[in-house]
Protein backbone atom coordinates (compact mmCIF):
# COMPACT_ATOMS: atom_id res chain seq x y z
CA UNK A 1 0.00 0.00 0.00
CA UNK A 2 1.62 3.38 -0.71
CA UNK A 3 2.73 4.61 2.42
CA UNK A 4 1.11 8.19 1.99
CA UNK A 5 -2.69 6.34 1.84
CA UNK A 6 -1.40 3.78 4.50
CA UNK A 7 -0.66 6.61 7.66
CA UNK A 8 -3.94 8.17 6.76
CA UNK A 9 -6.12 5.33 6.22
CA UNK A 10 -4.60 3.36 9.61
CA UNK A 11 -3.39 6.46 11.75
CA UNK A 12 -6.36 7.89 13.86
CA UNK A 13 -4.55 10.43 15.71
CA UNK A 14 -2.33 11.76 12.57
CA UNK A 15 -5.54 11.62 10.24
CA UNK A 16 -6.92 14.14 12.74
CA UNK A 17 -4.00 16.48 13.18
CA UNK A 18 -3.45 16.34 9.50
CA UNK A 19 -6.69 17.81 8.90
CA UNK A 20 -7.27 20.19 11.08
CA UNK A 21 -3.37 21.54 10.01
CA UNK A 22 -5.12 21.28 6.51
CA UNK A 23 -8.19 23.36 7.20
CA UNK A 24 -6.60 25.64 9.16
CA UNK A 25 -3.64 25.88 6.65
CA UNK A 26 -5.76 27.02 3.77
CA UNK A 27 -7.55 29.92 6.16
CA UNK A 28 -4.15 31.37 6.42
CA UNK A 29 -3.54 31.41 2.96
CA UNK A 30 -6.98 33.10 2.13
CA UNK A 31 -5.83 35.50 4.92
CA UNK A 32 -2.04 36.13 3.60
CA UNK A 33 -2.94 36.90 0.04
CA UNK A 34 -6.21 38.99 1.98
CA UNK A 35 -3.72 41.16 4.83
CA UNK A 36 -1.23 41.98 1.52
CA UNK A 37 -3.76 43.09 -0.66
CA UNK A 38 -4.72 45.61 1.80
CA UNK A 39 -1.75 47.16 2.56
CA UNK A 40 -1.34 47.90 -1.26
CA UNK A 41 -4.39 49.26 -1.67
CA UNK A 42 -4.36 51.70 1.32
CA UNK A 43 -0.87 52.31 1.32
CA UNK A 44 0.21 51.67 -2.09
CA UNK A 45 3.97 50.70 -0.15
CA UNK A 46 6.08 47.71 -0.58
CA UNK A 47 7.67 48.54 2.66
CA UNK A 48 4.57 48.18 4.49
CA UNK A 49 4.22 44.58 3.31
CA UNK A 50 7.69 44.00 4.48
CA UNK A 51 6.62 45.46 7.75
CA UNK A 52 3.87 43.22 7.85
CA UNK A 53 5.92 40.10 6.70
CA UNK A 54 8.52 40.90 9.60
CA UNK A 55 5.09 41.48 11.87
CA UNK A 56 4.97 37.95 11.26
CA UNK A 57 7.82 36.51 11.34
CA UNK A 58 9.67 39.03 14.54
CA UNK A 59 6.75 37.84 17.47
CA UNK A 60 8.38 34.14 16.84
CA UNK A 61 11.95 34.99 17.28
CA UNK A 62 11.22 36.74 20.33
CA UNK A 63 8.53 34.55 21.97
CA UNK A 64 10.01 31.33 20.78
CA UNK A 65 12.63 30.18 23.13
CA UNK A 66 9.62 30.85 25.82
CA UNK A 67 7.64 29.01 23.97
CA UNK A 68 9.46 26.29 23.71
CA UNK A 69 10.13 25.83 27.22
CA UNK A 70 6.10 25.79 27.35
CA UNK A 71 6.07 23.13 24.64
CA UNK A 72 8.31 20.44 26.74
CA UNK A 73 6.44 21.14 29.78
CA UNK A 74 2.75 21.01 29.37
CA UNK A 75 -0.13 19.02 27.53
CA UNK A 76 0.83 19.63 23.99
CA UNK A 77 -2.71 18.39 22.45
CA UNK A 78 -4.23 21.33 24.93
CA UNK A 79 -1.47 23.74 23.91
CA UNK A 80 -2.59 23.53 20.50
CA UNK A 81 -6.37 23.35 20.90
CA UNK A 82 -5.87 26.93 22.77
CA UNK A 83 -3.13 28.60 20.19
CA UNK A 84 -6.17 28.15 17.59
CA UNK A 85 -8.63 29.18 19.63
CA UNK A 86 -7.02 32.48 20.53
CA UNK A 87 -6.03 32.73 16.59
CA UNK A 88 -9.75 32.45 15.50
CA UNK A 89 -10.78 35.20 17.31
CA UNK A 90 -7.53 37.33 16.92
CA UNK A 91 -8.39 37.41 13.18
CA UNK A 92 -11.65 38.53 13.60
CA UNK A 93 -9.92 41.70 14.19
CA UNK A 94 -9.07 42.47 10.62
CA UNK A 95 -12.59 43.32 9.90
CA UNK A 96 -12.04 46.59 11.47
CA UNK A 97 -9.41 47.92 9.18
CA UNK A 98 -11.14 49.93 6.48
CA UNK A 99 -9.13 53.24 6.09
CA UNK A 100 -4.70 54.04 5.91
CA UNK A 101 -4.99 55.64 9.30
CA UNK A 102 -6.18 52.04 10.57
CA UNK A 103 -3.64 50.11 9.32
CA UNK A 104 -2.24 50.05 12.45
CA UNK A 105 -4.10 47.60 13.50
CA UNK A 106 -3.44 45.15 11.16
CA UNK A 107 0.07 44.83 12.40
CA UNK A 108 -1.25 43.97 16.30
CA UNK A 109 -3.49 41.51 15.55
CA UNK A 110 -1.12 39.64 13.26
CA UNK A 111 1.49 40.01 15.96
CA UNK A 112 -0.46 38.88 18.69
CA UNK A 113 -1.76 35.93 16.26
CA UNK A 114 2.09 34.74 15.37
CA UNK A 115 2.87 34.57 18.64
CA UNK A 116 0.35 32.49 19.56
CA UNK A 117 1.27 30.13 16.18
CA UNK A 118 5.07 30.50 18.15
CA UNK A 119 3.08 28.13 20.70
CA UNK A 120 1.43 25.76 17.98
CA UNK A 121 4.16 25.48 15.34
CA UNK A 122 6.66 23.90 17.62
CA UNK A 123 4.05 21.55 19.78
CA UNK A 124 2.96 20.73 16.61
CA UNK A 125 6.27 19.38 15.09
CA UNK A 126 7.01 17.74 18.14
CA UNK A 127 3.73 16.05 18.30
CA UNK A 128 4.63 14.07 15.09
CA UNK A 129 7.14 11.43 16.31
CA UNK A 130 4.64 10.63 18.87
CA UNK A 131 2.02 9.66 16.71
CA UNK A 132 4.04 7.98 14.54
CA UNK A 133 6.79 5.20 14.14
CA UNK A 134 9.76 5.86 12.88
CA UNK A 135 8.59 4.43 9.65
CA UNK A 136 5.96 6.55 9.15
CA UNK A 137 8.11 10.08 10.13
CA UNK A 138 8.92 10.56 6.99
CA UNK A 139 5.67 10.25 5.06
CA UNK A 140 3.84 11.80 7.80
CA UNK A 141 6.43 14.91 7.57
CA UNK A 142 5.95 15.44 3.61
CA UNK A 143 2.23 15.16 4.05
CA UNK A 144 2.25 17.68 6.35
CA UNK A 145 4.66 19.62 3.92
CA UNK A 146 2.71 18.65 0.80
CA UNK A 147 -0.65 20.00 2.70
CA UNK A 148 1.00 22.85 3.68
CA UNK A 149 1.71 23.38 -0.30
CA UNK A 150 -1.54 22.42 -1.56
CA UNK A 151 -3.35 24.51 0.69
CA UNK A 152 -0.94 27.57 -0.35
CA UNK A 153 -1.20 26.71 -3.84
CA UNK A 154 -5.39 26.64 -3.55
CA UNK A 155 -5.54 29.09 -0.46
CA UNK A 156 -3.67 31.50 -2.46
CA UNK A 157 -5.06 31.34 -5.92
CA UNK A 158 -8.53 30.88 -4.25
CA UNK A 159 -7.98 33.46 -1.77
CA UNK A 160 -6.64 36.00 -4.40
CA UNK A 161 -9.92 35.39 -6.64
CA UNK A 162 -11.86 35.59 -3.50
CA UNK A 163 -10.45 38.59 -2.02
CA UNK A 164 -10.36 40.39 -5.94
CA UNK A 165 -14.46 39.16 -6.60
CA UNK A 166 -16.02 38.87 -2.72
CA UNK A 167 -14.00 41.26 -1.32
CA UNK A 168 -10.91 41.37 1.90
CA UNK A 169 -13.57 40.84 4.63
CA UNK A 170 -14.58 37.27 3.18
CA UNK A 171 -11.20 35.68 3.09
CA UNK A 172 -10.77 37.03 7.18
CA UNK A 173 -13.97 35.35 8.40
CA UNK A 174 -12.89 32.16 6.30
CA UNK A 175 -9.19 31.85 8.63
CA UNK A 176 -11.10 32.84 11.36
CA UNK A 177 -13.40 29.99 11.17
CA UNK A 178 -10.72 27.53 9.71
CA UNK A 179 -8.96 28.10 13.17
CA UNK A 180 -12.08 26.91 15.33
CA UNK A 181 -12.33 23.86 13.23
CA UNK A 182 -8.88 23.09 13.20
CA UNK A 183 -9.22 22.74 17.22
CA UNK A 184 -12.14 20.52 16.95
CA UNK A 185 -10.04 17.90 15.17
CA UNK A 186 -7.11 18.13 17.29
CA UNK A 187 -9.41 18.11 20.25
CA UNK A 188 -10.30 14.56 18.48
CA UNK A 189 -7.28 13.35 19.15
CA UNK A 190 -6.56 10.67 21.86
CA UNK A 191 -2.46 9.78 22.43
CA UNK A 192 -0.11 10.61 25.56
CA UNK A 193 0.45 14.97 24.74
CA UNK A 194 2.67 15.31 27.75
CA UNK A 195 6.08 15.42 26.78
CA UNK A 196 8.57 12.10 28.09
CA UNK A 197 10.92 12.33 30.71
CA UNK A 198 10.15 16.02 32.02
CA UNK A 199 12.37 17.15 35.24
CA UNK A 200 10.51 18.80 37.94
CA UNK A 201 12.51 21.52 39.47
CA UNK A 202 11.08 23.45 42.30
CA UNK A 203 11.19 26.76 43.04
CA UNK A 204 10.88 30.68 41.84
CA UNK A 205 13.97 29.70 39.42
CA UNK A 206 12.04 26.91 37.75
CA UNK A 207 8.71 29.05 36.96
CA UNK A 208 10.73 31.68 34.92
CA UNK A 209 11.86 28.45 32.89
CA UNK A 210 15.50 29.58 33.14
CA UNK A 211 16.53 25.72 33.95
CA UNK A 212 15.05 24.25 30.72
CA UNK A 213 16.43 27.12 28.40
CA UNK A 214 19.86 26.55 29.72
CA UNK A 215 19.07 22.61 29.81
CA UNK A 216 18.50 23.33 26.18
CA UNK A 217 20.97 25.16 24.96
CA UNK A 218 24.01 22.74 26.56
CA UNK A 219 21.89 20.17 24.54
CA UNK A 220 22.72 21.81 21.68
CA UNK A 221 26.16 23.31 21.92
CA UNK A 222 27.29 19.91 22.82
CA UNK A 223 25.85 18.33 19.59
CA UNK A 224 27.03 20.57 16.38
CA UNK A 225 25.26 17.97 14.03
CA UNK A 226 21.93 18.73 15.56
CA UNK A 227 22.73 22.89 15.73
CA UNK A 228 23.70 22.68 12.01
CA UNK A 229 20.69 21.03 11.16
CA UNK A 230 18.86 23.87 13.27
CA UNK A 231 20.44 26.48 10.74
CA UNK A 232 19.35 24.81 7.58
CA UNK A 233 15.78 26.48 7.21
CA UNK A 234 17.99 29.94 8.91
CA UNK A 235 19.98 29.27 5.82
CA UNK A 236 16.95 29.83 3.78
CA UNK A 237 15.48 32.78 5.69
CA UNK A 238 18.72 34.72 4.96
CA UNK A 239 17.29 35.33 1.26
CA UNK A 240 13.62 35.39 2.74
CA UNK A 241 12.51 38.38 1.00
CA UNK A 242 11.92 36.05 -2.02
CA UNK A 243 8.14 36.19 -0.20
CA UNK A 244 7.80 39.50 -0.61
CA UNK A 245 9.32 40.39 -3.84
CA UNK A 246 6.38 37.67 -4.79
CA UNK A 247 3.88 40.28 -3.73
CA UNK A 248 5.66 42.57 -6.26
CA UNK A 249 6.27 41.11 -8.41
CA UNK A 250 2.43 40.59 -8.55
CA UNK A 251 1.69 43.86 -8.05
CA UNK A 252 4.10 45.76 -10.05
CA UNK A 253 5.65 43.17 -12.73
CA UNK A 254 2.73 40.94 -13.91
CA UNK A 255 -0.59 42.36 -12.76
CA UNK A 256 -3.80 39.92 -13.71
CA UNK A 257 -6.61 42.51 -14.98
CA UNK A 258 -5.52 45.31 -12.92
CA UNK A 259 -5.77 43.02 -10.00
CA UNK A 260 -2.87 43.25 -7.40
CA UNK A 261 -4.90 40.14 -5.25
CA UNK A 262 -4.77 38.11 -8.41
CA UNK A 263 -1.54 38.71 -9.56
CA UNK A 264 -0.08 37.69 -6.31
CA UNK A 265 -2.22 34.56 -5.66
CA UNK A 266 -0.71 33.07 -9.10
CA UNK A 267 2.79 33.10 -7.88
CA UNK A 268 1.50 32.19 -4.29
CA UNK A 269 0.24 29.30 -6.49
CA UNK A 270 3.48 28.19 -8.34
CA UNK A 271 4.89 28.31 -5.09
CA UNK A 272 2.76 25.94 -3.33
CA UNK A 273 2.57 23.94 -6.33
CA UNK A 274 7.00 23.33 -6.41
CA UNK A 275 6.59 22.75 -2.61
CA UNK A 276 3.82 20.38 -2.53
CA UNK A 277 6.04 17.78 -5.27
CA UNK A 278 9.38 18.24 -4.09
CA UNK A 279 9.86 16.51 -0.69
CA UNK A 280 7.56 13.34 -2.42
CA UNK A 281 9.67 13.16 -5.57
CA UNK A 282 12.45 13.05 -3.85
CA UNK A 283 11.57 11.07 -1.12
CA UNK A 284 10.45 8.21 -4.06
CA UNK A 285 14.13 8.79 -5.99
CA UNK A 286 16.51 8.53 -2.96
CA UNK A 287 14.46 6.77 -0.23
CA UNK A 288 14.48 8.19 3.52
CA UNK A 289 17.87 7.52 5.17
CA UNK A 290 19.51 10.23 6.94
CA UNK A 291 22.55 10.00 4.93
CA UNK A 292 20.76 10.59 1.63
CA UNK A 293 18.33 13.45 3.24
CA UNK A 294 21.96 14.94 4.89
CA UNK A 295 22.97 15.17 0.96
CA UNK A 296 20.07 16.28 -0.69
CA UNK A 297 20.44 19.96 1.11
CA UNK A 298 22.58 21.35 -0.39
CA UNK A 299 21.99 21.18 -3.62
CA UNK A 300 18.73 22.12 -2.42
CA UNK A 301 20.09 25.38 -1.67
CA UNK A 302 21.63 25.95 -5.46
CA UNK A 303 18.50 24.89 -7.21
CA UNK A 304 16.45 27.49 -5.40
CA UNK A 305 19.27 30.10 -6.43
CA UNK A 306 19.18 29.44 -9.99
CA UNK A 307 15.53 29.32 -10.26
CA UNK A 308 15.43 33.00 -8.27
CA UNK A 309 18.22 33.88 -10.87
CA UNK A 310 15.40 32.65 -13.73
CA UNK A 311 12.95 34.56 -11.77
CA UNK A 312 15.14 37.80 -12.77
CA UNK A 313 14.93 37.42 -16.08
CA UNK A 314 10.89 35.84 -16.98
CA UNK A 315 9.26 37.59 -19.74
CA UNK A 316 5.89 36.48 -18.58
CA UNK A 317 3.77 35.85 -15.79
CA UNK A 318 3.26 32.00 -16.90
CA UNK A 319 7.26 31.49 -16.85
CA UNK A 320 7.62 34.23 -13.79
CA UNK A 321 5.13 30.88 -12.33
CA UNK A 322 7.55 28.15 -13.07
CA UNK A 323 10.43 29.67 -12.08
CA UNK A 324 9.11 29.84 -8.48
CA UNK A 325 7.42 26.64 -9.03
CA UNK A 326 11.13 24.73 -9.00
CA UNK A 327 12.48 27.36 -6.98
CA UNK A 328 10.12 26.00 -4.08
CA UNK A 329 10.40 22.54 -5.46
CA UNK A 330 14.34 22.80 -3.79
CA UNK A 331 12.88 24.81 -0.74
CA UNK A 332 10.64 22.17 0.18
CA UNK A 333 13.68 20.09 0.16
CA UNK A 334 14.98 22.46 2.76
CA UNK A 335 12.43 22.44 5.29
CA UNK A 336 11.21 18.70 5.22
CA UNK A 337 14.54 16.71 4.92
CA UNK A 338 15.63 18.70 8.09
CA UNK A 339 12.74 18.86 9.86
CA UNK A 340 13.11 14.97 9.89
CA UNK A 341 16.59 14.47 10.59
CA UNK A 342 15.74 16.68 13.64
CA UNK A 343 12.59 14.45 14.84
CA UNK A 344 14.98 11.41 14.23
CA UNK A 345 17.89 12.80 16.12
CA UNK A 346 16.12 14.89 18.99
CA UNK A 347 14.78 13.41 22.53
CA UNK A 348 11.13 13.78 23.21
CA UNK A 349 11.80 16.40 26.08
CA UNK A 350 14.08 18.53 23.79
CA UNK A 351 11.76 18.56 20.63
CA UNK A 352 10.01 21.46 21.93
CA UNK A 353 12.75 23.82 22.30
CA UNK A 354 14.43 22.44 19.52
CA UNK A 355 11.80 23.42 17.09
CA UNK A 356 11.11 26.65 18.77
CA UNK A 357 14.61 28.01 18.73
CA UNK A 358 15.28 26.90 14.92
CA UNK A 359 11.48 28.50 14.19
CA UNK A 360 13.29 31.69 15.74
CA UNK A 361 16.12 31.48 13.91
CA UNK A 362 14.45 31.27 10.50
CA UNK A 363 11.81 34.07 11.48
CA UNK A 364 14.70 36.53 12.32
CA UNK A 365 16.64 36.04 9.29
CA UNK A 366 13.57 36.25 7.02
CA UNK A 367 12.47 39.24 8.98
CA UNK A 368 16.01 41.24 8.39
CA UNK A 369 15.63 40.06 4.42
CA UNK A 370 11.82 41.59 3.88
CA UNK A 371 13.56 44.40 5.64
CA UNK A 372 16.21 44.69 3.76
CA UNK A 373 14.05 43.82 0.63
CA UNK A 374 11.37 45.97 1.27
CA UNK A 375 13.76 49.01 1.67
CA UNK A 376 15.96 48.42 -1.29
CA UNK A 377 12.46 48.01 -3.33
CA UNK A 378 10.82 51.92 -1.89
CA UNK A 379 13.98 53.67 -1.46
CA UNK A 380 17.18 52.44 -2.94
CA UNK A 381 15.81 52.41 -6.25
CA UNK A 382 16.14 48.60 -6.86
CA UNK A 383 13.64 47.04 -9.81
CA UNK A 384 11.95 43.73 -8.74
CA UNK A 385 14.04 42.19 -11.43
CA UNK A 386 16.94 43.32 -9.64
CA UNK A 387 16.22 42.04 -6.46
CA UNK A 388 15.27 38.64 -7.46
CA UNK A 389 18.81 38.26 -8.90
CA UNK A 390 20.46 39.45 -5.73
CA UNK A 391 18.21 36.69 -3.63
CA UNK A 392 18.87 34.34 -5.81
CA UNK A 393 22.89 34.82 -5.60
CA UNK A 394 22.88 34.52 -2.29
CA UNK A 395 21.38 31.14 -2.10
CA UNK A 396 25.05 30.18 -2.85
CA UNK A 397 26.33 30.72 0.60
CA UNK A 398 23.88 28.70 2.74
CA UNK A 399 24.33 26.04 -0.17
CA UNK A 400 28.41 26.25 0.11
CA UNK A 401 28.10 26.71 3.78
CA UNK A 402 26.61 22.98 4.13
CA UNK A 403 28.45 21.56 1.33
CA UNK A 404 31.25 21.91 3.98
CA UNK A 405 29.61 20.58 6.55
CA UNK A 406 28.25 17.65 5.34
CA UNK A 407 31.57 16.79 3.94
CA UNK A 408 32.41 16.82 7.51
CA UNK A 409 29.56 15.10 8.71
CA UNK A 410 31.35 11.35 9.43
CA UNK A 411 33.43 12.36 12.94
CA UNK A 412 29.78 13.71 14.07
CA UNK A 413 28.01 10.31 12.98
CA UNK A 414 30.44 8.44 15.05
CA UNK A 415 29.17 9.95 18.44
CA UNK A 416 25.74 11.64 17.61
CA UNK A 417 23.59 8.41 17.79
CA UNK A 418 24.41 6.68 21.03
CA UNK A 419 24.35 10.59 22.66
CA UNK A 420 20.16 10.51 21.61
CA UNK A 421 19.62 7.31 22.73
CA UNK A 422 21.11 8.02 26.16
CA UNK A 423 19.94 11.27 26.44
CA UNK A 424 15.88 9.77 25.67
CA UNK A 425 16.53 6.59 27.85
CA UNK A 426 18.44 8.96 30.63
CA UNK A 427 15.21 8.11 33.24
CA UNK A 428 14.47 4.78 32.62
CA UNK A 429 18.21 4.06 32.94
CA UNK A 430 18.16 5.77 36.60
CA UNK A 431 15.30 3.53 37.36
CA UNK A 432 17.46 0.35 36.71
CA UNK A 433 20.75 1.41 38.61
CA UNK A 434 18.37 2.07 41.70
Amino acid sequence: MNPYVAILRTNRNFRLLFIGQTISQLGDWFNTVAVFALLLDLTGSATAVAWMMIVQFLPVAVVGPVAGVVVDRVDRRRLMIAADLVRGVLILGLLLVREREQVWLAYVVMSLSVSASAFFEPARTATIPNVTSDAELMPANTLASAAWSAMLAIGASVGGLVTAVAGRNVAFVINAASFFVSAFFISQTRYNSTPSSTRRVDGFLALTGIPDLVEGFRYMRARGHVAALMFVKAGWGLAGGVLLLLTIFGQRVFPVGGSTAAGIGVLYGARGIGAAIGPIALRWILGQQPKSLRRAIGPAYFMVGVFYLMLAWAPTLWVAAIAVLLAHFGGAILWVFSTVLLQLEVPDRFRGRIFAVELALVTLASSASSYWTGYELDRGGWSPRTMAFALGAMFCVPGTLWLIIESRWKEADMVAQPAAIDLADEDALEDRIR
